[in-house]
């Protein structure tokens, strides 16, 4: 019941209740004074029965307004007080606390659940900025060993040729093109990780466009072969051509989701003939496109760690295959941001899998 509900009726009975008590103990007083007088009734017991009708009024009328009061002031006032309490809670940092709310339909209740949907919304702010600044410090720390480890090999090269280390021209040459594989390493992590807070930014604009996936993939995967000059490495593409494999995305975007995994899968294929297969398969409303590589895989346990930023599978902790970490989980925030998923399979020694979902026009 409302507020202004429960007001009106208390005044109602304010009126009403004392005058049902006062008749009620009137009738039981004139019974006990007057019946068994009966027809004996005189001007003495009129005047005290009139008196005493004065006094039942006066004490009925407060009676019953302190009754009606202490249970208006009761439930109003008690759920005030308990609003006030978690009001200084919340004030004090103590999210841990719920506030008590009941099925009623008044406007205290429904005050007690915005305070309480407060609370919950302020606690899982409060945990997303902890889980933040946890990810910020984990981030930090990642960044400066990941470029620590490149300045510590370009500061030792440049000692040995400062040393004089480097006395033939074959060494020099072999100096100066590890100091620049390293600066490279270093920009290529600055970009990623410059690419990689701008996915982290909400509303990042994407150029968004209708397109047919295979003729993009053949041009886009002539073009990576090209640049990537290796002559053990086949890419193909597999697709059903009675399909249709039309699809929206940002083209740009998507250059890097697939550059990224088909660079990540090459990094440990460890075999003479390298192979990487990228089929395509029409749903519904989405297209699936997989990319697998004959490649040492990873072990199950792994998998669900693999799209995490700086993540490292234990068979890559070693200076030949290098990288980022950053690569898988940039093509996760890619493929998330076209509203699609993305995961992964695998079988140790056999192939390593990734795959992500596009939306159809």
């Amino acid at each position: 019941m409302s507020i202004k509900k429960r007001l009106i009726l208390s005044n109602i009975g304010m009126i009403l209740l004392p005058l049902l008590l006062f008749i009620l103990i009137e009738l039981i007083i004139a019974y006990f004074m007057f019946y068994p007088l009966e027809d004996k009734m005189n001007a003495q017991t009129s005047e005290l029965f009139h008196s005493m009708r004065l006094v039942v009024f006066i004490i009925s009328l407060l009676i019953s307004n302190v009754v009606l009061s202490l249970i208006v002031s009761k439930s109003i006032i008690v759920p005030l007080i308990k609003l006030k309490e978690a009001a200084y809670q919340i004030g004090q940092g103590n999210l841990d606390i719920p506030i008590e709310t009941t099925l009623a339909r008044n406007e205290l209740n429904e005050l007690s659940q915005s305070f309480e949907a407060m609370r919950i919304k302020l606690k899982a702010a409060e945990e997303l900025q902890y889980r933040y600044e946890e990810n910020q410090k984990e981030l930090i720390a990642n960044i400066s060993h990941d470029l620590k480890t490149p300045l510590t090999s370009i500061k030792g090269y440049i000692q040995g040729v400062s040393d004089g280390v480097a006395n033939t021209p074959e060494k020099m040459q072999r100096y100066i093109q590890t100091i620049e594989n390293k600066t490279n390493d270093m920009n290529t992590l600055i970009d990623e990780l410059m690419l990689y807070s701008k996915l982290d930014l909400p509303n990042v604009p994407y150029k968004m466009e209708r397109f047919n996936l295979v003729p993009y993939l053949k041009e886009h995967l002539k073009e990576l072969q090209f640049r990537l000059t290796d002559e053990n490495l086949t890419i193909s593409l597999e697709y059903d051509s009675n399909d249709i494999f039309k699809v929206k995305a940002d083209k740009e975007k998507l250059n890097r989701v697939i550059t990224n995994i088909i660079q990540n899968s090459l990094k440990y294929i460890n075999k003479e003939t390298k192979q990487i297969k990228i089929q395509l398969i029409s749903k519904e409303n989405e297209v699936l496109i997989e990319i697998t590589d004959n490649g040492s895989g990873v072990s199950q346990q792994e998998i669900p760690y693999l799209f995490n930023r700086f993540y490292r599978t234990d068979i890559s902790r070693n200076s030949s295959t290098g990288g980022s970490g950053l690569g898988l989980s940039i093509a996760k925030k890619i493929i998330e941001g076209h509203g699609g998923v993305i995961g992964a399979r695998s079988e140790i020694s056999k192939y390593f899998s990734v795959f992500f979902t596009l939306q159809r026009p």
